[in-house]
């Protein structure tokens, strides 16, 4: 590329970063006001309020995007916390690649805070420790719920801002301020420590008629209890599970080992370590990850499944049978040992593809038996 050419990459650099996110931003806000609002900064290319694909909802966030970046920076260092809509909204540099994000590095974790303390005042607190690519007091319908969260650009100044505000009071509350950690990674310190430590045993599987009396009946039997709770709904009966406290780690690590798989009236009980909510919650996302990546695996298409294959067929020789009645993009028969299963799964492109291949290989025999063929749930109609 010649010295006179224009430099598309270099181009695309520099718009990236003339771009800021504004976040928290009121539901009415519209592109027009945030344009209205930062034109005075310096000549804009576009504002966009983000919104939900489906219902074209405002998702309370959104970006403007400078001319040049000296504007942007402007905008940044001098309108962060002005008030759209009678709100202050929170300013910082678009991040289109998330890694830094994602990674971590920088991040730190405040609790403890005083509830007068806004994003805002927080970003004043900490920004004496380096460059903040974002800051945030979490907050509900009550105010701050006091904690927030503040990304450094380096973790140089995470550190400096832990090592001087640590243990520090503001407003008369001594604040924590340490390392950001993911809740896997929470979840798994909180796991450690509580399977040398635990007290509390969460019971399920135990029938209607289990009261509080007749679990603590069950349980003493391993040590003194500081609390035990069937678990009702709201017209008083048993969800069929409960919680047992313990005064000893000793007594719950003994009814946990004694107890789960035991078989009381008739059901088989599970007993176990109570688990904190953080670790709950991970349970959920790792089990979501888990789904969410075999959805991913399955390849697209309109799935019919067949039933009473003959032992002689195989993926080519199923394929083969239903290639007549459109596009395939899986056919795959089960097996076990080597040997079929009798049925097998064929991926249609279309839905009327897979409609027009059950009706009408329903019943048809191939090799020595009539097939069972019936239209599964599609993921997506084409």
């Amino acid at each position: 590329m010649g010295s006179g050419e224009p430099n598309p990459a270099g181009k695309k650099k520099k718009y990236l970063k003339a771009a800021l996110y504004v976040g928290d931003l009121d539901p009415d806000v519209t592109e027009d006001m945030l344009y209205k609002k930062f034109r005075p900064a310096g000549p804009l290319r576009f504002t966009r309020i983000c919104r939900d694909p489906v219902t074209r909802s405002p998702l309370g966030y959104g970006y403007v995007n400078f001319r040049f970046p000296a504007d942007a920076e402007w905008a940044l260092n001098t309108m962060n916390f002005d008030l759209i809509n009678g709100k202050p909204f929170r300013l910082m540099w678009s991040q289109p690649d998330d890694r830094l994000r994602k990674s971590g590095i920088g991040n730190i974790f405040i609790k403890n805070l005083d509830k007068s303390i806004d994003n805002r005042a927080l970003f004043y607190l900490f920004s004496a420790f380096g460059s903040i690519l974002s800051c945030k007091v979490v907050c509900d319908d009550n105010g701050s719920k006091g904690y927030a969260y503040v990304h450094f650009d380096s973790l140089a100044a995470a550190n400096r801002a832990i090592w001087h505000m640590n243990g520090v009071r503001l407003n008369n509350r001594q604040v924590y301020v340490g390392r950001f950690k993911f809740p896997e990674e929470r979840a798994a310190e909180v796991r450690t420590r509580d399977k040398a430590t635990f007290t509390n045993v969460f019971v399920k599987n135990f029938g209607d008629d289990m009261d509080d009396d007749k679990l603590k009946e069950l349980f003493s039997e391993y040590g003194p209890t500081e609390s035990v709770k069937v678990i009702r709904d709201s017209s008083g009966k048993s969800k069929g599970f409960g919680f047992v406290r313990y005064e000893t780690h000793e007594a719950a690590q003994k009814a946990v080992l004694d107890l789960h798989g035991k078989s009381i009236d008739g059901k088989v009980l599970y007993v176990g370590r109570a688990q904190k909510k953080i670790e709950r919650l991970a349970e959920l996302r790792r089990r979501f990850e888990r789904l969410r990546l075999k959805e991913k695996s399955r390849p697209p298409g309109v799935p019919i499944y067949i039933k009473n294959l003959d032992e002689t067929i195989d993926d080519e020789k199923l394929k083969e049978e239903f290639s007549s009645f459109g596009s395939i993009s899986r056919a795959k028969v089960m097996v076990e040992v080597g040997q079929g299963k009798g049925f097998g799964v064929i991926c249609f492109s279309s839905f009327e593809e897979a409609t027009k291949a059950v009706d009408e290989m329903n019943g048809r025999i191939v090799g020595s038996k009539p097939l069972q063929v019936t239209l599964g749930q599609a993921r997506r109609r084409w």
